[in-house]
C-alpha cells in the first residue's frame, strides 16, 4: 500500500501547487490592483509598458522556440539502445548561426531600451518642481516658491508628507533625495523607481493622465518599518490644484475658546509641537511656535502637520484617515468627480478614529522603529520615528478634536 498512498500524496500535493498557482496568478491580474504595472497613467508609465510588452511576446517567442525544440528532442531521440547520434561540433554554418542569432535578439532587445531609458531621463520639459525627501519610514513633499505648477506660480514654500498633490496632465519635476540611509520612490503606474541617496539629488519626471490617487511604495530596503514606507500622488484638475495650494497657504486659526479643539491645541503645543510643525501656531505670549525635531528624532524632522485633514493618509501613508466605506468615495471616484470628492478632506462622520487613537495612544506598537531598545545608543538617544508619549484618553480626544479643524 506504500506506493499507492505515496502516489496520492504526490498528486495532492500537485493538485494544492496548481491551486495556490492559479489563484496568485489571478490576484497578480486583478483590476483593482492599486500599484499594477500594467495599467499606466502616464506618459513615462506607458513607455516602460510598451517596453516590457515588447520584451515579454520577445521572450514568449523565444521560450516557446526553446520548449518545443526540448520536447521533440526528448521524444524523438530518447535512448532506446540506438548508436550515438551523429555530433555537432565542426560545423561552423551551424555554430555561427547560433551565436549570430541570440546577438540578433539582443540587439532587437537593446536599441527600444537604450531609447526608452533616454526618454525617461528627460527632464526639459517639466513645468512643476517638487522636491521629495525619505526618511526613515515617511516621504516630505516641498513645493518651493516657483512660477511652475499654476499660471500664478506658488507664491510661498509649501511642505506636507505622504501624499504629493500634483495638477494633472502636467509634467512635474521631482528632486529627490534621502536624510538617512537609500530609500526608493516609485509609483508603478505613473513611472519606474528611482533611489533617493543621501548627499545627492536624483531627478525624476512624474505625471498622471487623469485626476486620481496613485499608491507607491519605498522599492528599497531601509529598515524594519520598510513595509510601512508608503506613498501616494494625487493628480487634480487645474482648477483643483489651484484651490489645494491656496488652501495649503491659509492663515493658521485657532480653535474657538472653551472648545475641545481649544483644548488640543494646547494638548499639542505641550506634546506633539517639539517635533511637528503647524504654520501660524503661537504660543500664549503672541510667539510663533517653530519645531525643532533636529533635536528630538534621528533623521532632523518629523511631518508638517498644518494641514493634516486635507490628505486622507498619516505615519508615512500606512494608515487611512478615512473610514473604509468613506475611503472608497475617493479612491474609486471617477475622474470627473476625483478633485471635489479629494478637496473635501476628512470630515468628522468619515474619520477612521480607531487607527488614529492607537497611533496616538502607542506609535512605536504600531509602526515598530527599533528591534531592540538598546539601539538607541547608536543614535545618541534620538528615535527613529515617533517616540512613546504616554497619552491619557483625554489627551487623545483633544488632540483628535484639534486635529480634525487642520485643514
Amino acid at each position: 500500500m506504500a506506493p499507492v498512498t505515496s502516489k496520492l500524496a504526490r498528486f495532492r500535493a500537485a493538485k494544492l501547487a496548481a491551486l495556490v498557482g492559479a489563484g496568485t496568478l489571478v490576484a497578480g491580474c486583478a483590476d483593482n490592483a492599486p500599484q499594477d504595472i500594467f495599467r499606466p497613467a502616464g506618459e513615462n508609465a506607458d513607455d516602460i509598458d510598451g517596453l516590457t510588452r515588447l520584451i515579454m511576446y520577445i521572450a514568449l517567442v523565444v521560450g516557446t522556440i526553446v520548449a518545443i525544440t526540448i520536447t521533440v528532442v526528448i521524444l524523438r531521440f530518447r535512448d532506446r539502445g540506438q548508436p550515438i547520434p551523429e555530433q555537432t561540433h565542426g560545423k561552423p554554418a551551424l555554430e555561427i548561426a547560433l551565436t549570430v542569432l541570440p546577438a540578433l535578439i539582443l540587439i532587437g532587445v537593446a536599441i527600444p531600451t537604450v531609447g526608452t531609458l533616454m526618454a525617461l531621463n528627460e527632464t526639459d520639459d517639466t513645468e512643476c518642481v517638487v522636491n521629495v525627501t525619505g526618511q526613515q519610514w515617511w516621504w516630505e513633499f516641498d513645493y518651493p516658491v516657483q512660477d511652475g505648477c499654476l499660471p500664478g506660480g506658488i507664491s510661498e514654500p509649501i511642505v506636507t508628507s505622504g501624499q504629493m498633490v500634483i495638477p494633472a496632465d502636467t509634467k512635474v519635476l521631482i528632486r529627490g533625495t534621502s536624510r538617512d540611509v537609500i530609500h526608493s520612490f516609485w509609483i508603478p503606474r505613473l513611472n519606474g523607481k528611482r533611489d533617493m541617496v543621501p548627499g545627492r539629488v536624483h531627478t525624476l519626471r512624474m505625471q498622471a493622465y487623469e485626476p486620481g490617487i496613485y499608491a507607491g511604495q519605498c522599492a528599497e530596503f531601509c529598515g524594519l518599518s520598510h513595509a510601512n514606507m508608503r506613498m501616494e500622488v494625487v493628480a487634480l484638475t487645474d482648477e483643483g490644484f489651484s484651490e489645494w495650494v491656496d488652501n495649503q497657504l491659509e492663515d493658521y486659526t485657532s480653535p474657538e475658546e472653551g472648545t475641545l479643539a481649544a483644548e488640543g491645541e494646547a494638548s499639542f503645543i505641550a506634546n506633539c509641537a517639539r517635533c511637528h510643525q503647524v504654520n501660524g501656531l503661537e504660543d500664549d505670549s503672541g510667539n510663533p511656535i517653530v519645531s525643532r525635531p533636529d533635536l528630538q528624532v534621528y533623521p532632523g524632522a518629523a511631518p508638517n502637520l498644518t494641514h493634516l485633514m486635507t490628505r486622507n493618509t498619516f505615519a508615512g501613508a500606512t494608515w487611512d484617515l478615512l473610514r473604509e466605506d468613506c475611503r472608497d468615495d475617493v479612491w474609486e471616484a471617477d475622474s470627473e468627480v476625483f478633485t471635489e470628492r479629494y478637496l473635501e478632506g476628512v470630515t468628522d462622520d468619515c474619520l477612521n478614529e480607531i487607527d488614529l487613537r492607537e497611533w496616538l495612544r502607542n506609535s512605536p506598537a504600531k509602526k515598530p522603529m527599533y528591534a531592540d531598545p538598546e539601539q538607541l545608543e547608536e543614535t545618541d538617544g534620538l528615535y527613529r520615528g515617533m517616540p512613546y508619549l504616554a497619552l491619557s484618553e483625554d489627551q487623545i480626544d483633544q488632540l483628535l478634536a484639534y486635529l480634525l479643524e487642520r485643514k
